[in-house]
């Protein structure tokens, strides 16, 4: 098996919204095609520490729209994925689910490692679940997890604000409106948050969900998976996070109990679960200091 590499093609509505320096920079990486197919996204230097981003669910590699370039600044080699179902990445070829994504993936990481080079597996939401079942079953894929804003710890909030379907309304208008609510009660905490970029990639990444009836997340899949993770784990979630904000000494305690290699635990301030799109720079400082805590970690030779 092999894989293809052509320039990245970027929305043209998400486009408009980037400033010049952003554009450039994602514009100059390679959309990589791979068995399934499978899309992924590469940027910065070949030689580069490795740092993979899983997106959530409903999305795409956009949800990664304001870290890439920072990354890449940082002298990172960034690998942005279309999880199977995703995007531009096809369905699995069997299951609805995120246990139907472990294999591809593994496999399709198979064609992109070197072992030469460190890597970092970073999942935001359904990424967060992904990344930790997939570590969980492949041990040796990475170096070190970063689990942001992660669902399927078993744990709810009765009062979340429910979210409202969308592909049914007869207008774009009316569409739009479905988009700020249901962006506003799960991914942001603040009203300036959810400016022209958010919506448009948002807007982009919903019309190509092809796996819309996961189930999973709801359940504690990932509390089972820690165990069986062997590299250092790093949890992030915003302040705000509306998956669990009112339950935090439970979800701190739950990571501690069930994660025999969690190095850090760490609540970024003023943001809701979409936190490396809300608050992108304090998102970038947690990012690299949990990476050098475990680059730390490592004995000297």
């Amino acid at each position: 098996m092999t894989y293809s590499a052509e320039p990245i093609a970027i929305d043209a509505d998400v486009l408009a919204h980037l400033t010049m320096e952003v554009a450039s920079v994602l514009q100059a990486g390679q959309r990589l095609t791979l068995p399934g197919p499978m899309v992924w996204h590469a940027w910065g230097p070949l030689d580069g520490p490795v740092v993979v981003l899983l997106h959530g669910g409903s999305g795409s590699w956009m949800h990664w729209i304001r870290n890439i370039a920072p990354l890449v600044s940082a002298g990172r080699r960034v690998l942005a994925v279309d999880l199977p179902g995703f995007g531009d990445s096809a369905a699995p070829v069997q299951g609805g689910d995120v246990d139907a994504l472990i294999e591809p993936l593994h496999a399709a990481w198979q064609l992109l490692k070197s072992a030469a080079v460190p890597s970092t597996f970073v999942g935001f939401s359904f990424g967060g679940m992904t990344a930790a079942l997939w570590l969980a079953a492949h041990p040796e894929d990475a170096e070190q997890l970063v689990m942001v804003g992660s669902p399927g710890l078993g744990l709810t909030v009765p009062d979340r604000i429910p979210l409202k379907g969308w592909r049914h309304l007869p207008t774009q208008a009316m569409q739009a409106e479905a988009h700020r609510h249901n962006l506003m009660a799960l991914m942001l905490r603040h009203e300036d948050s959810l400016d022209a970029l958010a919506m448009s990639v948002h807007a982009a990444n919903v019309k190509r969900d092809r796996m819309p009836r996961r189930r999973l997340s709801s359940t504690p899949i990932v509390v089972a998976a820690l165990q069986r993770i062997q590299c250092p784990l790093h949890v992030l979630f915003g302040e705000w996070d509306a998956l669990y904000q009112s339950r935090w000494s439970e979800v701190q305690a739950l990571f501690k109990a069930s994660s025999p290699h969690l190095a850090s635990w760490q609540l970024v301030q003023d943001a809701g679960h979409w936190v490396q799109y809300e608050r992108a720079d304090a998102f970038q400082l947690a990012l690299l200091a949990c990476m050098a805590d475990t680059a730390a970690l490592k004995p000297s030779k």
